[in-house]
């Protein structure tokens, strides 16, 4: 295999410090990757399929391009990458309701499906535009983590049974945490805010097991069937695609993680929520993500680690604070310290507190934190993660 370096003249993205092990917002181009194992005989159906799919996704903003392969060794094994300028527009593509609809006739001839996202790093060419101008940057260096793989899921419960739902989700059994020998269930914390309910889990290994592995543990089965009746949405788990639909509905991705290097054990962990305006989900992210980057890098900053979960309007902090959440300045709690930013937040909010074009000082600051704090409902870690 040959191998070439990067051209000098290579756009590349911007530098992220090295505090952060995950970022969706350094500019670099997303390369997507989807193994899909196709029910035997139904190849023809799910080329015509794919098709239809295909002939849309093409004027999705921010789609470079894509390709269709099928195994040379089993032809029930297909291939689908797509390369997007940036990862943003494809997973506003993703979350959307017009995605989950597009691709709903595609589940009638498809036994499995993986999807995997890279950023891409380097590379022996630079595809470029119709004008011969080039889209989208490479990911400047390799990010270094802990291993950790980071999701959340988020839905909504009928108004008034908060209670009722917080009651069943903090007295079920911890599920069993090791998945196989490759793959550990580390840490599973779950909030509510309003009839929001928010379950983060940090997973060692593969996602996509874990999850299957939690799915089928029957202490959760039994908290999930016990809260169906309040759940807003509908859901039948025992139908297949009533369960994928509202588990792609409810999937709530990690876009950026920024860890300080330090531990404490008796770091606080703490969730905040920020509703964001309709359309400005991203952008809202985004600002979270620039201060919390920043911070990391400031010894003086109580937040040992942050990560930023977001789909759609629903923006989620998950931080892990030394001292506590009221220990320290509200603004810094709040994940922004700089006024300017502070301001530009109120505008993103769909509900702020304080005005809507300038800072919010002193109570209001308080207030804010207050209104974003989410109710803990329970925080476990595995006995050996």
């Amino acid at each position: 295999m040959t191998t070439t370096s990067t051209p000098a003249s290579e756009p590349l993205t911007r530098q992220v410090s090295h505090h952060v092990s995950q970022s969706v917002f350094d500019g670099s181009r997303l390369r997507v990757v989807l193994l899909v194992e196709v029910y035997d005989g139904a190849q023809q159906q799910f080329l015509e399929t794919y098709e239809q799919l295909r002939s849309h996704v093409e004027s999705v903003p921010g789609h470079l391009g894509e390709q269709l392969c099928q195994s040379i060794e089993n032809p029930s094994q297909w291939l689908i990458t797509s390369e997007w300028e940036s990862a943003p527009p494809f997973l506003n593509w993703v979350s959307s309701e017009e995605h989950v609809r597009m691709v709903k006739p595609l589940h009638s001839c498809v036994r499995d499906t993986r999807s995997l996202r890279f950023h891409v790093v380097r590379e022996t060419n630079h595809p470029a535009t119709g004008d011969g101008t080039a889209r989208g940057g490479l990911q400047t260096s390799p990010r270094i983590g802990d291993g950790v793989i980071r999701h959340a899921l988020t839905f909504t419960v009928k108004p008034g049974s908060e209670d009722a739902v917080g009651k069943i989700l903090a007295d079920y059994a911890s599920p069993e945490p090791r998945v196989d020998d490759t793959t550990r269930l580390c840490r599973t914390s779950l909030f509510l805010h309003g009839n929001r309910v928010v379950r983060a889990i940090e997973v060692r290994g593969d996602l996509l097991a874990a999850l299957r592995h939690v799915a089928e543990q029957p202490e959760v089965r039994a908290v999930e069937e016990a809260i169906n009746p309040f759940l807003e949405q509908d859901r039948d788990l025992g139908d297949p695609e009533s369960a994928r639909v509202f588990y792609t509905r409810a999937a709530l991705p990690a876009v950026h993680h920024v860890t300080a290097g330090e531990e404490d054990p008796a770091a606080r962990r703490h969730a905040l929520s920020y509703p964001a305006r309709p359309g400005r989900g991203m952008r809202l992210a985004q600002l979270l993500a620039d201060r919390d980057e920043a911070a990391a890098d400031d010894p003086r900053s109580p937040v040992l680690c942050s990560t930023i979960f977001q789909r759609d309007d629903v923006v989620v902090r998950l931080v892990d604070v030394r001292g506590g959440l009221d220990a320290g300045d509200p603004a810094v709690s709040l994940g922004l310290t700089d006024p300017g930013q502070v301001a530009e937040l109120t505008t993103l909010l769909d509900d702020p507190a304080g005005t809507e074009t300038s800072a919010p000082k002193g109570g209001e600051l308080a207030r804010a934190l207050e209104g974003a704090r989410m109710e803990l409902v329970t925080d476990r870690r595995s006995p050996v993660a």
